[in-house]
């Protein structure tokens, strides 16, 4: 008897023709835009359209080459503390001295994260508190929240960002100091989208909105060259049961900013094991009340090698300077660092020397089902 009533429940309803008689009005015109819509996503599939990746990660791969994310100077030592690896939870201890740009500091920071959130937070010798927050709602959708407060005047911030990956394209939204109610801050809007296997192109949009009555907006045009898939992409660690990742053996970026300087570059993986990246900048500045006209261009090349317990990345640029960065590692939890740089334009140089430590709470046994540690 339930069965029969259930049935008779799922039949149609009273209002079942008045449904269709609306759903028959609007089909003349719902039904082409849907089936031209269908042809178009068709037509996109059928080009092989990949994932072009950010506005913002667009040169990623040459700051990996590059030492501006790199270098320092004087002396450093950072030690952590390993408390949980899943998830993972880690306690930090920065100390930096010697250097004549920064004076001597220390940092106290710490890191949650698991396979969706992840939380970092520091405080310094100053009181200075930085926190950032990254919430993964779903493979194609990101959060992040960033954070400063200290006592100086201008300086406390907090900045709200969210990234959208579709399968062909990417947009971002990023406020900075954003007025809930009068929509004041500096807002970005950036676009990447896929044209072909290896054609990226996009746009970023800066909206300065520091009072109610001032408002600027500047865009910048973006462009991405990558090479097809090849062998290259072998190299590239792949989970078992999903595709590997797409990893070009090269690519090429360009970048028109709103004043007319042009920003290129190229990154090239020559192996498993070493990288090159070149960029190149134009600087075109027309005379005012700051200076005269200035037409400069300035050329960086950089090269990163990765050895068994060693990183050494190098670079030289046009303008005479010299740079290197050294990581040896002599065990898991144990490195030691050197960074250099000679500028012969200028006649000075920088020099300096660090040490990363690393401690687990962990016994060996959770080491290696955690995967920090090789099994014996």
């Amino acid at each position: 008897m339930s069965y029969a009533s259930s049935e008779k429940a799922a039949g149609p309803t009273a209002f079942a023709p008045y449904l269709d008689a609306v759903a028959s009005i609007f089909h003349p015109v719902a039904g082409p835009v849907l089936n031209t819509y269908g042809r178009f996503h068709g037509w996109k599939e059928s080009m092989g359209l990949i994932q072009p990746g950010t506005v913002e990660n667009l040169t990623r791969d040459v700051q990996q080459v590059h030492l501006a994310n790199w270098t320092f100077e004087g002396a450093r030592a950072d030690v952590a503390k390993v408390v949980s690896a899943n998830p993972a939870f880690q306690l930090t201890h920065s100390f930096s001295l010697g250097s004549t740009t920064r004076p001597s500091a220390y940092n106290f920071g710490a890191i949650f994260a698991n396979a969706s959130t992840f939380l970092q937070g520091g405080i310094d010798g100053s009181g200075t508190v930085t926190m950032r927050a990254n919430q993964t709602w779903s493979p194609a959708d990101i959060t992040k929240i960033q954070g400063q407060l200290t006592d100086k005047p201008g300086q406390s911030m907090v900045q709200i960002e969210h990234d959208h990956l579709g399968p062909h394209y990417s947009f971002s939204w990023k406020s900075m100091n954003p007025g809930v109610l009068d929509g004041t801050g500096i807002h970005i809007a950036s676009l990447l989208h896929s044209f072909s296997p290896r054609l990226s192109l996009g746009f970023e949009t800066v909206i300065q909105h520091p009072q109610p009555s001032i408002l600027e907006t500047s865009t910048s045009y973006v462009a991405k060259l990558t090479s097809l898939p090849n062998a290259l992409a072998a190299l590239t660690p792949s989970v078992p049961g999903q595709p590997a990742p797409f990893t070009p053996s090269w690519s090429a970026t360009a970048q028109l900013q709103p004043s007319g300087n042009i920003q290129t570059t190229y990154y090239q993986k020559l192996s498993d094991k070493v990288d090159v990246a070149l960029d190149l900048q134009t600087i075109v500045q027309p005379a005012s009340m700051l200076g005269p006209a200035k037409r400069e261009a300035l050329a960086t090349l950089g090269a990163k090698y990765d050895f068994r317990m060693a990183t050494f990345r190098g670079q030289l640029d046009s303008a005479g300077k010299i740079g290197m960065y050294l990581e040896q590692r002599f065990t898991p939890a144990f490195a030691f660092l050197v960074a250099g740089e000679i500028d012969h334009a200028k006649n000075t140089s920088k020099f300096g020397v660090g040490i990363m430590i690393e401690s687990s709470s962990m016994t060996q046994e959770e080491m290696i089902a955690a995967g920090m540690l090789a099994p014996a």
